[in-house]
């Protein structure tokens, strides 16, 4: 089926705006998109009439609209696993006083799908729907670890290993030793590897056919992950993995 060029479009503008381009005027846009200022402000009075759009009055930039809210809204609480999660990342957090996060695979990239800030009152990269590199962080090694080497493979092809900090693996030979030491552990660990200062401990969550469908991880300064504090944990991070994973009607032991 051929696509549709208007449509395409529209989502190409919507796609424009993220945390650092909250606001655009028309000519940005069309500069962005290489696209003539009258086709751009057709589209955009077309998506504001919806509500995907909104134009600020003070300055005439475009901003995204609160339909996308919404809707966002509708498919983050139809994420049955979102739910499910929710009391053992507070119970988490509770105990440990750091940040927890639940993250799901979408094509080559991890996203944030729910966050519990930790009583340390420390800031994080993270933010509910914001994207994670798999290679970088201990969220996405988890969830490419336990996966098929053929769909292994399909998401790997012509990724770009990106250096997010002095110590972000950047091949792929390296990359896939690193899974399978994951695989065996259970856990993986970002070592500073996508924020500096920042370390990470992730576990999977898997689903009724045992498939990994999210990771939970948490999150804390570099300083407190000593070799104490992986003791205390791990065993409590393995656990509540899962915990949400039998929820989610996985059985790890599967009557023959």
């Amino acid at each position: 089926m051929p696509l549709i060029q208007a449509v395409e479009r529209a989502l190409n503008i919507l796609d424009l705006f993220d945390e650092y381009s909250t606001e655009l005027k028309i000519t940005e846009i069309s500069e962005r998109l290489l696209l003539n200022k009258s086709t751009v402000h057709s589209l955009l009075k077309t998506l504001q009439k919806h509500g995907y759009i909104e134009q600020n009055a003070e300055n005439g930039k475009y901003k995204l609209g609160m339909k996308l809210f919404e809707r966002g809204n509708f498919v983050v609480h139809n994420l049955d696993i979102r739910s499910v999660a929710k009391k053992y990342l507070l119970e988490l957090s509770k105990q440990t006083g750091h940040t927890l996060h639940l993250v799901i695979l979408d094509g080559k990239e991890g996203v944030y799908i729910d966050k519990v800030e930790g009583s340390s009152g420390i800031v994080f990269y993270s933010r509910i729907g914001r994207r994670a590199p798999v290679h970088s962080t201990g969220v996405g090694k988890t969830l490419l670890a336990f996966r098929k080497e053929e769909e292994l493979n399909v998401i790997l092809d012509g990724y770009v290993f990106n250096k997010q900090t002095p110590k972000t693996i950047t091949n792929k030979e390296e990359f896939l030793d690193e899974l399978k030491k994951i695989k065996e552990k259970g856990y993986a660990i970002d070592n500073e590897e996508n924020e500096p200062g920042i370390c990470c401990v992730a576990v999977p969550v898997r689903n009724h056919t045992g498939e990994v469908v999210a990771a939970i991880s948490i999150s804390m300064p570099t300083p407190q992950l000593n070799a104490e504090e992986m003791k205390r944990i791990v065993p409590m991070m393995k656990e509540a993995g899962e915990n949400i994973s039998k929820e989610m009607g996985f059985n790890p032991t599967p009557v023959l």
